[in-house]
């Protein structure tokens, strides 16, 4: 089904999500439609945020919102759904618009098999009555559904239609891009070589893969990292829990911007306990990559003074390749928590493969690796 007929019988006209490949065509159709305009689409930090927004904007308008989301990102809008949307508390209505990533029988990542096997259940516990569109889905489907969901609508309730891969598709091409010259593959190149035998708690997406990859053509040990293969914006977390109760170790973090942002509390709390064995690098391309390239705000804030108001002992920024060796050899000689922000480019090979080994093997590799 075309994207646009999808959001024609959807009859809303206000867009917030979180960006997923699985409903890339939409998200293209958007950024084409309206770019990041605040009036009808916005690209919040995570789900909640994007539910929180979405009942802003039926409080001021009395209209309906559509929230579109990851299936990942449903445990982010239990709570606001739960105590906020739901008809038995101020009964705001709102359309969620679902990727399904491990749907059963499709294969997918080990991160995505048991939330896809439990994303119907999920909503049907939040009480979101939900609809599944796959590639026979038509128009006049969707339009058949939305007469229905329109009396629940009108009641307060909330109602989902859950997106198969392939299901929605847009002809038009988008390209995401920045001035900003490195490549994060290679930044992860420098930041290894820096790190020596120090361990990795890598965030979720592409970063993670190259810092396989990387190791691999090195020859190195994968129990050196921690590859965060799912729980988007929560490796400075894992990062802290182990520094916490491993002070004698030092821990590298690899971040992404968009990861940064999904979870922005952890930096505070990072910073409040300031374990002198850490260095978080935040990796910024101002993007959602790993998903298609949408554009996130970190172009626009100062992660430099965030790091700072929240606590890190020392913070750099890097542009080039000689200053970020510069500053990840501060890093690796200093006692103290330290931030690093690196700008980065858009982009990756093509030819960028998975990890080989499972997750759980990952997690007694690093753990042996941590001397247990």
């Amino acid at each position: 089904m075309r994207v646009e007929d999808f959001v024609e019988a959807l009859g809303v006209d206000f867009f917030t999500g979180v960006p997923d490949s699985q409903l890339k065509a939409l998200c293209n159709y958007l950024m084409n439609t309206y770019g990041v305009d605040g009036k009808h689409h916005i690209i919040a930090a995570n789900e909640g945020n994007c539910t929180g927004i979405a009942a802003g904007y039926h409080l001021a308008t009395g209209k309906v919102p559509a929230v579109y989301m990851q299936n990942s990102g449903e445990g982010n809008i239990i709570n606001p759904v739960a105590s906020l949307l739901n008809d038995k508390v101020y009964g705001i209505p709102c359309i969620f618009v679902v990727g399904w990533r491990g749907e059963p029988g499709v294969h997918d990542e080990p991160q995505h098999i048991y939330q896809g096997e439990v994303t119907i259940k999920l909503l049907e516990d939040m009480d979101i009555q939900s609809f599944v569109i796959d590639k026979d889905t038509t128009a006049n489907d969707i339009c058949n559904r939305m007469a229905y969901y329109r009396e629940l609508l009108d009641s307060g309730k909330q109602v989902a239609f859950v997106v198969k891969k392939g299901a929605l598709e847009y002809s038009e091409k988008v390209t995401y891009s920045n001035s900003n010259s490195m490549v994060r593959e290679e930044i992860i190149r420098h930041i290894t070589e820096a790190s020596g035998d120090d361990q990795i708690v890598s965030t979720t997406g592409k970063a993670s893969r190259e810092l396989f990859e990387i190791r691999e053509a090195n020859k190195q040990s994968h129990g050196l990292d921690f590859l965060t293969v799912g729980s988007m914006g929560h490796s400075s977390s894992i990062a802290l829990g182990i520094a916490l109760q491993r002070p004698d170790k030092k821990l590298w973090i690899i971040d992404g911007d968009g990861a940064a942002l999904m979870h922005m509390g952890s930096m505070a709390v990072m910073g409040a306990n300031a374990p002198k064995g850490i260095v978080h690098i935040v990796i910024n391309n101002a993007a959602h990559e790993t998903v298609g390239g949408q554009p996130t705000v970190a172009g626009s804030i100062d992660l430099q003074k965030i790091a700072e108001g929240c606590g890190y002992k020392q913070v750099f920024k890097a542009t080039t390749y000689d200053g970020l060796d510069v500053v990840l050899a501060k890093a690796k000689e200093s006692d103290m928590l330290t931030f690093i922000e690196v700008t980065c480019g858009i982009g990756a090979r093509e030819d960028l493969g998975r990890p080989t080994t499972t997750a759980k093997e990952n997690k007694e590799n690093f753990m042996k690796q941590m001397g247990l």
